[in-house]
């Protein structure tokens, strides 16, 4: 399906940002870049930009953009932006859309899942579906002054607009159209109205504009810059992960992703802050090596540094749309490796001192540990999440956690005692683990084993 995005707006209360508003940058990423991106996991590759006000800079940026992107940009021409609504826009695309599409809002940020659940929607060749946000008393992102109203009655659009009595839900900028968009818009500008909301009017006087509940997920116009603050906010309150320990969720979480909101806005990787974390967590074995209290405790902070970095690959890597399966992978290699060195610098600087095979022994057992914890995750979280996710919620222990009591033992001195508390904590857990898998798991493990082979026919 081929997706139609409106970007000819000049967005006059944005405009001391010195950009066109479609270029302008939300958390390291230009609005437009955003919305075709988001829309692109969606599913959508063939894309129709309406451009206006800043043209000449915009189609610079969109003839590069598919040279980085696996998609297909149509630049089209609005002239007649300054003098007339969205409406026209839309009708300027006419020629290139003979078919059901997806229409959007450069300046507006929405969640993923929306879009993915409008697409499955049926939709009859003379109508158009408006996703509208029916949560209009609890959402603070939306400007209640300035937001494009709609009254709905049996999920038929009644009235649509800014001056909208005893509306019922909000216009969230995302559509599903047919054709009939196009006679209706030809109609409502000959009768006065070129704004996109007249030829939704038109529709719903003949029940032919329906709508699509978004349920709990987010969208806002960013249209001034109090609202491009809160959808920096939105954002950044997305990078929270379920399956968070109880250390990255109340601690390190919190932190890589202040860190993430400033490294969005630079040039640096996924794969290189990996790599970063990698280096710290290495860096505090180093110290380890090196022997004497000073030493424990400075290897104990940059392994938790470390930690706190680790979430931040995977945080830039969904802000701008760079995850890869390799990154992941990568970042899960360099994890094991640095674990490894980490712990094995903790074992020599007890050994080194103690000279005692048990020592040497414990050693081995955290490190064993830790590498089955990592396994274990991945099968325990893979197979189990649909019917233990909130559970594992509830009680997860993972890298986080082996991390802070190395930090914590490092600072309280007590390094034989940190080997001891992860050599069983780790496999307490794995075994614990194995025992929930083995009650619960036979049908998921099936379910896994199915997936496999379905893949593997692929």
């Amino acid at each position: 399906m081929k997706c139609l995005i409106l970007a000819a707006g000049r967005g006059s209360r944005l405009s001391e940002q010195g950009v066109a508003k479609p270029l302008l940058r939300l958390v390291g990423l230009p609005l437009i870049e955003r919305t075709i991106l988001t829309a692109h996991q969606a599913g959508l590759q063939d894309f129709y930009i309406v451009a206006g006000y800043g043209a000449e800079r915009l189609k610079q940026f969109l003839s590069e953009l598919p040279l980085r992107r696996d998609l297909k940009i149509t630049v089209i021409q609005n002239d007649e932006w300054e003098c007339k609504a969205n409406g026209v826009s839309v009708l300027k695309a006419r020629k290139f859309l003979g078919e059901n599409f997806i229409l959007l809002m450069a300046d507006h940020i929405f969640e993923q899942a929306t879009l993915i659940d409008l697409l499955k929607e049926d939709l009859a060749h003379n109508e158009v579906l408006l996703a509208a946000d029916f949560n209009i008393k609890q959402n603070k992102l939306v400007d209640p002054q300035d937001v494009t109203k709609v009254l709905v009655e049996d999920q038929r659009i009644l009235d649509i607009g800014k001056n909208v009595e005893g509306y019922n839900a909000y216009d969230t900028g995302t559509f599903l159209c047919s054709p009939a968009i196009f006679e209706a818009l030809e109609q409502s500008c000959r009768d006065g109205d070129t704004s996109l909301s007249g030829g939704v009017r038109i529709l719903a006087r003949q029940g032919q504009a329906k709508v699509f509940d978004i349920g709990g997920n987010y969208w806002i116009d960013v249209d001034d810059k109090k609202a491009l603050q809160k959808a920096e906010h939105a954002l950044l309150a997305t990078l929270k992960k379920n399956n968070d320990g109880p250390i990255s969720r109340y601690f390190s979480r919190p932190l890589s992703i202040g860190i993430s909101r400033h490294l969005a806005k630079t040039g640096i990787t996924p794969n290189w802050i990996s790599f970063l974390s990698f280096s710290l967590c290495c860096l505090g074995g180093v110290f380890f090596f090196l022997g004497g209290y000073l030493n424990l405790v400075l290897g104990g902070i940059l392994a938790q540094v470390s930690s706190i970095i680790d979430g931040c690959d995977g945080e830039i890597a969904r802000l701008k749309f760079q995850a890869t399966e390799f990154g992941g992978w990568f970042d899960a290699v360099l994890d094991r490796y640095a674990d490894a060195f980490l712990l094995l610098g903790l074992t020599f600087y007890v050994t080194s001192s103690k000279g005692d095979f048990l020592y040497l022994l414990i050693g081995f057992m955290a490190i064993i540990g830790t590498f089955m914890n990592s396994y274990t995750a991945d099968k325990y979280d893979g197979l189990m999440r649909k019917r233990i996710e909130a559970k594992a919620h509830r009680f997860r222990i993972g890298r986080d956690v082996r991390i802070f009591i190395i930090l914590l033992g490092c600072l309280a001195n007590q390094p034989f005692l940190t080997l001891v508390v992860l050599a069983v904590v780790m496999n307490t857990e794995n075994i614990r683990r194995i025992v929930v898998l083995y009650k619960n798991g036979t049908d998921c493990l099936s379910a896994g084993r199915r997936k496999k082979r379905n893949i593997t026919n692929e």
